[in-house]
């Protein structure tokens, strides 16, 4: 846990899979990124779907909500998913249940971020995991989300995206919007369209930034490690460059989605001027 201010952070783990080494790190070559991080035999590297649960003047607030366990065998091979783990179980280990949340803000739709917004009830109908919550969304997102493409359609799992308005727990927002006290949603496209990040704090005093997929882990503070998931690489880079200006300026925590082993961490600048990791964060 880490107090932020007002607001008190706590990190979750929404549960661990694996994804392709040379999809998550672009066009940077495997002789460089292998020195980084470990890969297995298929080439699959392990990542984390960090969820943050930000409690906020009576408000409780997750951000992300992981794969879920909606996953068919096929898929779960697919991505090494050998657990049953969703956030939910993470949310009970805090002693919180998922009536208890109160607001939902996903960086995008892709599964891994918005796999546990749903469960399958004993009909095997889909029913919002967090019933009492709205789930905030870029409206840009909702559309591509909504209408995918052969780019871009197998990260798009319809179960986790059309029910969310089916059952009326969708809200959409469009550019910087304060959803609760101290939590802004913050444009940050690249990865997809629609992609936000979540600003933590209130201007003057302490920050953190939620980054989602924009940077998924620590090593991808280095400007050139986009990944080919990526919509717009280029994109991408030029949101980092603004969005670590930002927080090296202002001394911002940034956190991860997807690092494995660390939380997040303060920026600052090499001997070259370019953006590194000075400190890594718990939370």
């Amino acid at each position: 846990m880490l107090a932020l201010g007002d607001l008190k952070l706590t990190m979750l783990n929404g549960g661990n899979f694996r994804l392709d080494g040379g999809a998550m790190h672009g066009v940077v070559p495997k002789t460089i990124w292998s020195k980084l991080v470990s890969c297995d035999d298929e080439n699959r590297v392990e990542y984390t779907t960090q969820c943050l649960l930000v409690e906020t003047a009576g408000e409780r607030v997750l951000i992300e909500t992981g794969n879920g366990d909606n996953f068919s065998p096929k898929l779960k091979d697919i991505y090494g998913i050998n657990h049953d783990r969703a956030i939910g179980d993470a949310l009970r280990e805090v002693g919180l249940e998922p009536d208890a949340i109160d607001v939902v803000i996903m960086s995008h739709l892709h599964f891994d971020h918005s796999g546990g917004t749903m469960r399958r009830g004993a009909g095997g109908a889909l029913q919002p995991v967090f019933r009492n919550a709205r789930h905030i969304v870029q409206a840009r997102e909702w559309e591509d989300a909504t209408h995918p493409h052969e780019r871009n359609r197998a990260s798009y799992l319809a179960e986790n995206i059309f029910p969310l308005q089916e059952n009326d727990v969708l809200e959409i927002v469009e550019g910087e919007t304060e959803i609760a006290p101290g939590v802004w949603v913050v444009p940050t496209p690249g990865h997809t369209a629609g992609h936000q990040s979540v600003l933590l704090g209130d201007p003057g005093g302490p920050r953190a930034v939620f980054l989602g997929d924009l940077a998924p882990t620590a090593v991808h503070t280095r400007l050139p490690f986009v990944m080919g998931y990526d919509l717009d690489p280029a994109r991408t880079v030029e949101t980092k460059r603004a969005m670590f200006n930002r927080a090296i300026e202002d001394d911002w925590i940034v956190l991860w989605g997807h690092d494995l082993e660390h939380h997040g961490g303060r920026l600052g600048l090499d001997k070259d001027g370019k953006p590194v990791v000075r400190e890594f964060v718990r939370v």
